[in-house]
C-alpha cells in the first residue's frame, strides 16, 4: 500500500537527490558556438554511434516512471525521491542530445536498420525493480564510458563540454545503483544472483552485436572500439564484485584495463567549425513488418509508435 505520509529519514539516496537537485543544467547552459571539432563526415559517424545511447536515455525515461511504483509499494521512499531526479537527469541528457543532433543536421539509425538497439533495452525491461537497477547500471556504465572519451580527450569543445556535465549526472546513477543494488543482493537466494548475471551475458553480447554493425563510424572518429568493450567489460566486472553479486578475481591485477581513449580531437589544428545548411525531411511510419519479430511484444512498442521513432524511420 501507497503511504500518505512516509519516512524520509537521511540516507544516501536522499543525499544524493539533493546533490542532483543542486547540479541542475540544461542545453540553454552550453555554448552552442564552441568547436564541433567534427569534419561533415565524422559528426555523421558520431550521430550513428551515439544513437544507442541516445535511445538509452529516452528507454530510462519510461523505465523508471514503470519501477517508481513498484518502489512506493515496497515502502523504499527515498528510493522514489531520489527516482524522480533521474528522470530529470535522463530527460535533460536525451534534450541535449536532440538539439546536438539538429545543431550536426544529423539523424539517429532507424530502428529498422539496426534491431540489436531495441534488444538491448528490451532486455532492461524483463524483471522486477532490481533486474532494471543492475540494467540501469550496466547502461550507466556504458553511457560513462563513453562520455568520458570525450570529456578527456575534447574539454574545450562543444560535445566534450556536453559529455563533462554528463558525467556529473551519471556519476549519481551509479552510486544509487551500487548502494540499492548492494542492500537487495544480500537478501536474494542464488537463483536470483543466476538470473542477474545471465542479464548481464546477454547485455554484453547485445552491445558486441552493435559494436560490430558500428564499426566503421568508431574507426572514422578514431574510437578503438575493441578496447572500449573491453574497459566497459572490467568496469562491469568490478561493480559486481562491489555489489555482492560475483567474488573478487583471484590474485592481483587480474583485471587490468586497456588505455581508452578517443584520438579524434585535435584542438590546436586549424580544422573549420562545421556549420551545415538545415534540411526539412518528411518523416514516415516505421513498416511493422521491417521490424525484428522479437520487439513484436516489447515494452518499446510504445516508442517505436512515437513521433521520435516516426522520424527515425527511413
Amino acid at each position: 500500500m501507497f503511504r500518505l505520509f512516509p519516512d524520509l529519514s537521511e540516507d544516501l539516496l536522499l543525499n544524493l537527490f539533493h546533490k542532483g537537485v543542486h547540479a541542475q543544467w540544461s542545453s540553454r547552459d552550453l555554448d552552442w558556438e564552441s568547436p564541433l571539432v567534427f569534419t561533415q563526415a565524422q559528426c555523421r559517424s558520431l550521430g550513428r554511434i551515439l544513437t544507442p545511447v541516445y535511445l538509452g536515455e529516452q528507454s530510462a525515461m519510461l523505465g523508471a516512471a514503470a519501477i517508481l511504483p513498484q518502489m512506493a509499494e515496497a515502502g523504499e521512499s527515498t528510493a522514489q525521491v531520489y527516482l524522480c531526479s533521474f528522470m530529470m537527469d535522463e530527460g535533460r541528457h536525451f534534450e541535449a542530445l536532440t538539439r546536438l543532433y539538429h545543431h550536426m543536421d544529423q539523424e539517429p539509425i532507424p530502428i529498422r536498420q539496426m534491431p540489436s538497439m531495441l534488444r538491448y533495452h528490451h532486455r532492461l525491461r524483463q524483471g522486477d525493480r532490481v533486474d532494471w537497477v543492475w540494467g540501469i547500471l550496466i547502461s550507466d556504465l556504458f553511457a560513462k564510458n563513453f562520455y568520458q572519451m570525450f570529456a578527456k580527450s575534447q574539454p574545450q569543445a562543444l560535445f566534450g563540454d556536453m559529455s563533462r556535465r554528463v558525467l556529473q549526472d551519471e556519476s549519481r546513477h551509479q552510486a544509487f545503483a551500487d548502494h540499492y543494488l548492494k542492500a537487495a543482493i544480500a537478501h536474494l537466494p542464488a537463483e536470483r544472483l543466476a538470473e542477474l548475471r545471465i542479464m548481464r551475458d546477454d547485455l554484453l553480447r547485445i552491445m558486441e552485436t552493435m559494436h560490430s554493425q558500428l564499426r566503421e563510424d568508431a574507426d572514422r572518429i578514431d574510437l578503438d572500439g575493441t578496447a572500449f568493450l573491453e574497459h566497459l567489460t572490467t568496469d562491469i566486472a568490478q561493480h559486481a564484485v562491489r555489489i555482492g553479486l560475483d567474488a573478487p578475481p583471484d590474485g592481483p591485477g587480474s583485471q587490468r584495463r586497456r588505455p581508452m581513449l578517443a584520438k579524434t580531437v585535435d584542438l590546436t589544428s586549424a580544422r573549420p567549425h562545421y556549420r551545415p545548411q538545415t534540411t526539412t525531411r518528411r518523416p514516415q511510419l516505421a513498416a511493422r513488418e521491417d521490424l525484428d519479430d522479437d520487439c513484436d511484444t516489447c515494452y518499446l512498442a510504445v516508442i517505436c509508435t512515437s513521433r521520435l521513432m516516426r522520424a527515425q524511420a527511413r
